[in-house]
């Protein structure tokens, strides 16, 4: 299976009529992500129905007391949880889809487990938004619909990004915009009334909150589940692909730790915390398959230190994969994990035991010379040993595993559908099995010693580091701006704004300023002209004889107050309410980027 929608820009054409769809955005509806998400999303429906059905026939059954009564409602909730266990192994197979994800390139490697997106519902905005406009910041509502509407075409387009780095620019840039619609439209005395709907990437339950938060931390997820989509479709037969994948699977395990660290009560299990570990850590493991991949890919030879190399790699995958399985076991997640994800686990977790005793064993036999160093190599041995019969050893125990391997690959239907992980299994097999006939000697009678386990050294060819989501890469407009500037023109102020007539006196209009975007009035002289006029140390400055000037800069205010004629001048000034020190970031420019850590410790509510 793969994925048919186009990552690039899309044009539609409708009647000779040209409509441009927005950078990252994959507007193509048939692809097999989307079909994916559709059926999941009626099948979620289903379940709930024949819930609602089985519970009412439980309360039915519980009230009854006539025998007919409860021998027919017995049947049918029998029908009942035969339909939800069928619906439940159908959403269990979506849910586990990994072969949507993969590269379609014709190469034979592993599979890499990727993550579905979160889905959430479309909502409309406007009505709420311009209601905050026009009762909070007194403007008209009508001169804000197109940027009210930027937004919420936004908003529709980062629900399908594209699987590629546009994409990622797309939920960064909305990710970052939010920044500005919470300092803008969400208030702490009032609520705006939008629900969000958003829901869980491996089982579809819906969750529903108001808290701009959840829309944040939902839109991070997706972030690194895009990542770990990218990261899988990445052809890793070449050393720039596995390069690509091993940094986008880097950041994926960065945005879900940020996550874990900066969000809490989250209202759906995807994004709690043992889940988010168990992601770090898995995406921790496929970047370390990668290196192990990339240090395979890399040998010429049959070189002793490459060999060995080679074998520490993969031992050390193998234990990772071993912590991955253990993260997917605590009671949280044991019953929430895909049954086809712990078996992929498995199945990676003897399969590079396996290769990491089959290098040991080809070093052992086809590099005797070269092994000098055997003892340091092989826990608790301290003297060299005979390198065939070790040798001999280390590839019993790889066969044992690949044969566990392929064990654990067959019991799951969904691994069964994975012809390339079939065949990279029996591979690896078959080469162990070839090496094992070429060693055997029919006159050889010496028991074969139990191979020591492959001990990992803290060196790795390269450190799997966890990349934190770089907020700042993206540099977005506040879509709001007109609004004015955030140190004064946010959701948290009140202010009261006043009509001012100046007419300019000898000692002139007898106030001082300071700052920009908007000018404050830092002092009034007494008796002067300004504070006849009602001006007050403390006001800001918006317009000048109505010409709006929240944004302007301090010198072109200064001349557009000297240039006061006879007749005199009009402000418009607005005073806050409230003096009381805040952190606000405050906004000289209409551009803003967003400092590399916007919103910490959220909690949902």
């Amino acid at each position: 299976m793969s994925d048919s929608g186009s990552d690039e820009d899309i044009t539609a054409e409708d009647g000779g009529s040209t409509e441009s769809v927005r950078k990252g955005c994959d507007a193509l509806v048939s692809t097999q992500r989307s079909k994916l998400q559709q059926r999941r999303a009626k099948l979620n429906q289903q379940i709930n129905r024949e819930l609602r059905l089985r519970s009412g026939a439980e309360n039915l059954y519980r009230a009854s007391s006539n025998p007919k009564v409860k021998e027919t409602v017995a049947l049918e909730l029998s029908f009942v949880n035969s339909n939800l266990q069928l619906l439940k192994e159908e959403l269990e197979e979506l849910n586990s889809s990994m072969n949507v994800y993969q590269t379609e390139s014709e190469t034979v490697s592993v599979p890499m487990i990727p993550l579905g997106l979160k889905e959430t519902k479309e909502i409309d905005m406007s009505v709420p938004l311009q209601d905050f406009i026009s009762e909070h910041y007194s403007e008209d509502a009508s001169l804000y619909l197109n940027e009210i509407r930027d937004f919420m075409e936004l908003r529709q387009a980062m629900r399908t990004p594209s699987r590629n780095e546009a994409g990622q620019e797309l939920l960064m840039d909305y990710y970052n915009q939010l920044y500005f619609l919470d300092q803008r439209f969400f208030s702490p005395h009032r609520s705006l009334g939008v629900h969000f709907h958003w829901y869980d990437s491996l089982t579809g339950v819906p969750s529903v909150q108001r808290a701009l938060a959840f829309e944040k931390g939902s839109v991070l997820f997706n972030i690194g589940a895009l990542y770990t989509q990218i990261g899988a479709r990445q052809d890793r037969s070449t050393l720039t692909g596995i390069q690509n994948a091993i940094d986008a699977f880097q950041r994926a395990a960065g945005a879900f730790l940020y996550l874990q660290e900066n969000f809490s009560h989250a209202p759906s299990l995807d994004m709690s915390s043992p889940a988010l570990s168990m992601l770090v850590r898995l995406m921790v493991a496929q970047v370390q398959e990668c290196v192990c991949e990339k240090v395979i890919l890399d040998m010429q030879d049959n070189n002793l230190n490459v060999l060995l190399q080679a074998a520490q790699e993969a031992a050390r995958v193998s234990d990772v994969y071993s912590l991955v399985l253990q993260a997917m076991s605590v009671p949280l997640l044991k019953d929430y994990v895909p049954f086809s994800w712990i078996s992929m686990v498995q199945v990676k977790t003897h399969h590079f035991r396996a290769l990491a005793h089959y290098y040991t064993a080809v070093a052992l036999c086809d590099c005797p010379g070269e092994l000098l160093n055997i003892s340091v190599f092989c826990a608790g041995e301290n003297e060299l040993v005979l390198f065939h019969f070790e040798g001999k050893a280390h590839l019993r125990k790889a066969i044992i595993r690949h044969e566990e391997a392929l064990r654990l690959h067959s019991v799951c239907k969904m691994l069964r559908k994975m012809d390339i992980l079939q065949e990279v299994l029996s591979h690896a097999h078959a080469c162990s099995l070839e090496k094992y006939s070429e060693i055997d000697q029919e006159d050889d009678f010496c028991e074969v010693a139990e191979a020591p386990e492959i001990q990992c050294e803290s060196h790795t060819q390269q450190k799997p580091d966890i990349k934190t989501p770089d907020f700042s890469g993206v540099r977005v407009t506040d879509i709001f701006q007109r609004l004015g500037p955030l140190s004064v023109f946010a959701a948290r102020n009140r202010w009261v704004r006043r009509h001012a007539c100046l007419v300019r006196g000898e000692a002139g209009l007898g106030l001082t300023l300071r700052g920009d975007s908007p000018v404050l009035v830092a002092g009034v002289l007494p008796g002067g002209c300004a504070a006849e006029a009602g001006l007050r140390e403390g006001d800001y400055i918006v317009a000048v004889n109505g010409a709006d000037c929240r944004w302007a800069e301090h010198a072109e205010v200064v001349h557009a107050l000297k240039s006061c004629t006879e007749r005199g001048l009009e402000l418009d000034v607005i005073t806050l309410q409230s003096h009381e020190v805040q952190s606000v970031h405050i906004c000289i420019s209409d551009k803003y980027c967003p400092p590399n850590k916007p919103y910490i410790n959220l909690d949902f509510i």
